[in-house]
This record gives structure tokens, sequence and C-alpha cells, in this order.
């Protein structure tokens, strides 16, 4: 390996990607770093609107977009701002101000050559499929779309407008790239796996992709990043949707989609109507708190029907099933022409249950689990393994 490869690496201003970027400089990587300002919020007062240029240097930075005929990312410098990060237990959200500053600082400390690269338009895509899932009785995943869009669709283009070979993020997950297909594997940390929100990449791109924290634990980083000296060594993980980091997630499709606030029925299984409510994207499969209903026994929302615009709830057992079917699926083998003995993850904190995968042409299967399984949800990723190793996945129907 020629290790004065570029490589850009995404850079949140959080402990995981600072510690990428680092252990990559120290192998002996060129490393650019970028900070993604996607506009998912109204921070602070703007006192970062983008990180430091070549060199690191703190006194200014660059607001970023690819030059594709020269080949160069061509940049506006700005003043900045000193800007300090409050130290919560949890953080919400990401990619604010202060958090481009805590990705600048890095960056200085390094001395690498960093930008911050304006994604706002690409993340209004993002909050509008967010709003148009839920308009149609389905519960998005926006952070599997952020990672196939976003993170490994349009970085690629910043990558190649700076000459990187490589792009690198602080997921936790593991690549083999030796073969001749590329491999997504779990990682290490079974607690700390994103391997489910990585399905979707094009494996032109994972193999050209680096996982630096794929063999660590959270523990092992955090002690990293106090090797390094980084002040982010104690930052708290962000939490939730970043541009819903108070989770009002109806706030966010009634912006795009207010037309999905119709009113409709409250329905038990059994045909009973027991109440009315303000709009489907108020609910999800599974849902048993806020549904403004009593039966003398706890219901839970067993389904969304878009058509009629009923919520549909029952007991407990009404929620589970052991068949599900998914489309737009991508795989990362062959993919197969007649069943097969799987692991399938139907949310990002569902445990892989034994299944079997049945083919239904090029991009649709049906699974169907060993056991019952609680709140399929329409909308949700199926990621499906082979132990350790992702073999693809589609969109729950």
């Amino acid at each position: 390996m020629n290790h004065r490869e570029r490589v850009l690496v995404a850079m949140s201003g959080g402990v995981d990607s600072s510690v990428a970027a680092c252990m990559l400089h120290e192998q002996g990587y060129d490393v650019v770093g970028v900070f993604m300002r996607l506009g998912a919020h109204d921070p602070e007062p703007q006192a970062c609107d983008a990180a430091p240029v070549e060199g690191g240097s703190p006194a200014t930075a660059t607001s970023a977009t690819p030059d594709s005929k020269s080949g160069r990312i061509r940049g506006l410098s700005l003043p900045v701002q000193a800007a300090t990060r409050a130290a919560p237990e949890r953080q919400r959200g990401c990619c604010s101000a202060a958090d481009a500053t805590d990705a600048r600082t890095v960056a200085g400390k390094l001395g690498i050559s960093f930008y911050a690269l304006n994604f706002e338009e690409d993340f209004g895509r993002l909050k509008q499929y967010f709003a148009d899932e839920y308009a149609a009785a389905r519960t998005p995943n926006p952070c599997v779309m952020c990672n196939q869009w976003l993170k490994f669709g349009r970085l690629i283009d910043y990558a190649d407008a700076v000459g990187a070979a490589r792009v690198a993020t602080g997921h936790y997950a593991r690549l083999d790239t030796s073969g001749p297909r590329p491999r997504l594997f779990r990682a290490t940390d079974a607690a700390k796996d994103q391997s489910y929100v990585l399905f979707g990449i094009d494996p032109t791109i994972l193999r050209r992709t680096l996982f630096p924290l794929g063999e660590m634990s959270k523990a092992d980083v955090r002690s990293a990043a106090r090797r390094f000296g980084l002040a982010v060594h104690d930052k708290p993980e962000s939490q939730d949707i970043c541009f819903a980091p108070d989770r009002d997630y109806a706030r966010v499709v009634k912006k795009y989609r207010p037309d999905a606030f119709t009113g409709g029925t409250i329905r038990h299984v059994d045909g009973r109507i027991l109440g009315r409510h303000d709009g489907l994207p108020n609910f999800t499969v599974g849902q048993r708190r806020g549904l403004r209903v009593a039966v003398g026994t706890p219901v839970y929302v067993s389904q969304l029907d878009a058509d009629t615009g009923d919520v549909v709830v029952g007991p407990q057992e009404s929620v589970t099933s052991r068949e599900v079917k998914a489309s737009r699926v991508s795989w990362l083998i062959d993919a197969p022409s007649t069943a097969l003995r799987a692991l399938a993850r139907i949310r990002y904190n569902h445990e892989a249950a034994p299944a079997i995968v049945h083919p239904l042409g090029h991009d649709r299967v049906r699974i169907t689990f060993d056991e019952p399984q609680w709140a399929v949800t329409p909308g949700q990723a199926l990621v499906i393994y082979d132990g350790d190793e992702v073999l693809g996945g589609g969109w729950i129907d």
C-alpha cells in the first residue's frame, strides 16, 4: 500500500471521525478533511460556516464546492469566530457551528487540508424523502439514505475533485477489499456496529472506502483520542435524526408535506371504531403511547392504512409477524436465484434473526422468520447477513 495515498475523511467534529482522521494521518496517508454542512437545523450564531483552508489554518474558513473543470475545490475564505462546546451527557443532532469548530480544531492540530462542503441543497432532498415516506404511511430511515446519497454518493465526487483515491468515515464496520468484490462485515464491537446503515453503498464505492474504527470499541476510540490529545475525547455522541434534534418529526413533515395531516379513524383490529386521529405521520407501527384511546387492555399500532387513512390498533400479538416483503433490494453478493438461510435485521436496534430469504425477482425478496418478529415496519431497511457479513438489503413494503 502507498501510505502517501490521498484519502478524503468525513469529519463531523465528533470523537469517532476525529480519531479516524488522526489514525490515517499517523499511518502516513495524505489526509484531506471535510465537514459536511447540511443546513440540518438553525444553529447558534454561525461562527463557523466551514473549516480551515490548506494547512489547517485556524484564521480562515472555506465553504467549498467542486470545480469540475479544474478538478480542484474552489472556496471562499471567511472570518471565523471562536466557538465553545457544551458537554452534556448526550448531544442531540449534529453538524452545528460548534461541531464545525471542533472538526476545524482537529484539522488544525494535524495540519491537514480541510474544507466545509455545502450539502444544504442536497440535504433538502433527504428531508423531502423523510416527509414523503411519512405521508405514505411509512416510517423512513434517513440515515441509510444519507449514506447512499451524500456520505458515499456526493462525497465521492468531492474525493475525485481533490484527487483522493479513497474516502473514510468514523463508522463502526469492517471491510475486506482483497478479493474480487468488496465484503462488508459487522464491527468487532457489536454494541457499536453500524453495518445496518451501510448496506446500500455501491460496491464500486465500497472498494474505495476505509473504516478505520471497525476493529475498535468505543472505549478504544476515546482512549486513542486522549492519546492524540483531542479535546473531543469526551464529547458525547450525537443522538436522534440530525434535522430533528428535538425529535419533533411532525414539524419536519408539516413543513414539507402539510397535506399529510388529514384526520382519520382509529379502529381496533376487530373492527371497532375507537376514536379519531389528526394524521398518519403522528404514528408508527408498534407504538403504544399517545394513542388517546382506551379499551381496558394495552393496544399497539399494528397498521397504518394509507388508502383509508385509518390507524389500526390491537393487542401485542397483532403487531408480530413471521413474514415480510422488501423491494429495491441491492446485493453485495451475486443476487441469489434460490432460497437461502440467513439472518435478517428489520431495524437498527433489532437483533438479526434466523430466516429464509426467498428471491422474488432481481430486486425483491420475501423473508420468512423462524420466530415471529415485533413491529415489522414499512419504510424501514431490511438487511440480510451471513453471520457477520452483510449480503444485501432492501426496504420493507
